[in-house]
């Protein structure tokens, strides 16, 4: 039975007056007892994904702290809105792992950019905290200020002057053709490589990009368009070589042909003089100290370290530069680490100096131009083709340093270091990083040092494993009183 609902004494005259609309009447609620179940049920689910949450967290957390080391959160001066003055305490006790513990695990620890503009503190000099900023992330770069003391700086470029500074760049490289025999390639299987969109033609930034050899003459656009004139290359005058064409040139035509008529420095890939500094036992303290710190900035094993190629120092006049390049250079199953040949079997034609890590020192601050550029810094794509388009040549750093993404300036003490390399994805060395390309700027004016150590490691874990076993034998032979073998710690300047 349905009962009416109860009016009040006001709703009852509303309803009693004939212009009024009855309505019928509503039916009460019943109140449904709750259940407990639904309730728990709930609790339940919400708790379980908030201890799996917590858990997570705790797990990343655990992750950071023994792959990167300690986390120190350092409160902003600035207030909450800052976040880049979140700092990371990097522990000094990575990267000194035995020989032996290497081999047996071998994990190479690269350290975490975050984002651009991130910044960590490292601890590298007793009672000193650095400051390790995020410029890149494609390559992974930083920038430490104060690397170096202004005396550390000055002692360097006094030892470099003490042993003689040489030129850094030769002209045509000799054997080109040697080379071109050895592996067996025809005007045709060279044309088809140079081909990279495969149009069945030789478009001008085609044949820029794999004729600068390393240390060769920098050819440009103009260069090229002379060239085909003085060669009679270009028969039909559209810029672009066909196969027919391309078979009346030897391999090497194009720089041979500017040496005939001159070639001045300005037209070199590099323009500068360097020397060597060995770092090992009986060298002089400083360089063994900035090996050490190198050592802990990189948390690479010190057997690593200490079996690359020595430093590295470098004198730009004004008027000096460094066109954009690769510091090394992909492997490919057919390619030998410069390093590591002598532990390999096998011949190959092809080497490469299978520099994992650059970090580059800068021993004064340049009074006009002189800074390192990455054209292609943080870049969405790379497109080597493209780094010459409408001749704007974004690798030419006389003339378009301006133009490239990342510009460092080169500020006395600082140092800055990137990856060539990136992870295979198991902790070893995997596919060269192409954003690592990058170039000195022309000087303007006054003179520009820097210094490099590179680092040295072969993406082939075996090929590098078996290396740092022959060196370890030949130690132990020199130790016993037997013959040393200089050939097998030699490295070239490539």
């Amino acid at each position: 039975m349905i009962e009416p609902k109860e009016t009040s004494e006001s709703e009852g005259e509303d309803a009693a007056a004939p212009s009024s609309p009855t309505f019928p009447p509503i039916q009460a609620r019943e109140r449904i007892p709750k259940s407990g179940v639904c309730s728990r049920s709930y609790f339940l689910v919400v708790m379980v994904f908030f201890h799996v949450y917590i858990i997570n967290v705790i797990a990343l957390l655990l992750y950071v702290h023994y792959n990167n080391g300690p986390v120190d959160l350092v409160t902003s001066s600035n207030g909450p809105a800052a976040d880049d003055t979140i700092h990371r305490q990097l522990s000094d006790t990575h990267g000194h792992l035995s020989e032996s513990e290497f081999l047996r695990d071998p994990f190479l620890q690269r350290i975490e950019g975050i984002r651009v503009g991130h910044i960590q503190e490292l601890s590298l000099v007793p009672g000193k905290v650095h400051e390790m900023k995020t410029l890149s992330l494609k390559p992974l770069l930083f920038e430490i200020p104060g690397f170096l003391s202004e005396e550390e700086c000055s002692l360097v470029m006094q030892l470099a002057q003490l042993k003689g500074l040489m030129e850094s760049q030769v002209m045509v490289p000799e054997g080109q053709e040697e080379l071109t025999e050895q592996l067996d390639l025809s005007p045709e299987d060279i044309f088809n490589l140079l081909d990279i969109n495969q149009d069945g033609q030789l478009q001008l930034q085609e044949i820029l990009t794999h004729s600068r050899v390393r240390d060769g003459i920098w050819l440009t656009p103009e260069n090229l368009r002379e060239i085909y004139a003085g060669l009679k290359a270009d028969m039909d005058g559209n810029g672009l070589l066909s196969l027919e064409e391309f078979r009346r040139l030897s391999s090497d035509a194009f720089q041979r042909f500017l040496q005939q008529r001159g070639v001045k420095s300005s037209q070199l890939v590099r323009n500068s003089r360097h020397t060597w500094l060995y770092q090992g036992q009986g060298s002089h303290q400083v360089l063994r100290e900035l090996k050490r710190r190198v050592t802990h900035l990189t948390r690479l094993p010190s057997a690593l370290v200490d079996l690359s190629e020595p430093l590295q120092v470098v004198r730009y006049e004004q008027g000096g530069h460094y066109h954009a390049h690769h510091d090394s250079g992909p492997v490919y199953p057919e390619t030998a680490c410069t390093h590591t040949r002598l532990a390999d079997n096998t011949s190959s034609p092809f080497e490469t100096s299978c520099r994992y890590v650059t970090v580059l020192f800068y021993l004064n601050s340049v009074e006009g131009g002189g800074e390192t550029a990455f054209p292609v810094a943080d870049n969405r794509t790379y497109d080597e083709v493209s780094l010459i388009d409408n001749d704007v040549d974004l690798l030419d750093t006389r003339k378009n340093c301006d133009k490239s993404n990342l510009r460092v300036k080169p500020t006395k003490g600082t140092a800055v270091f990137w990856y060539n390399y990136l992870s295979d994805g198991r902790g070893w060395v995997g596919e060269q990083d192409e954003y690592s390309l990058h170039g000195g700027c022309v000087v303007t004016q006054g003179s520009k040092w820097v210094a490099n150590n590179w680092i040295n490691i072969d993406p082939d874990y075996k090929r590098q494993a078996r290396y740092q076993q022959l060196v370890s034998q030949q130690q132990n032979n020199q130790d016993e009183g037997g013959e040393f073998n200089p050939d097998i710690h030699t490295h070239q300047d490539l």
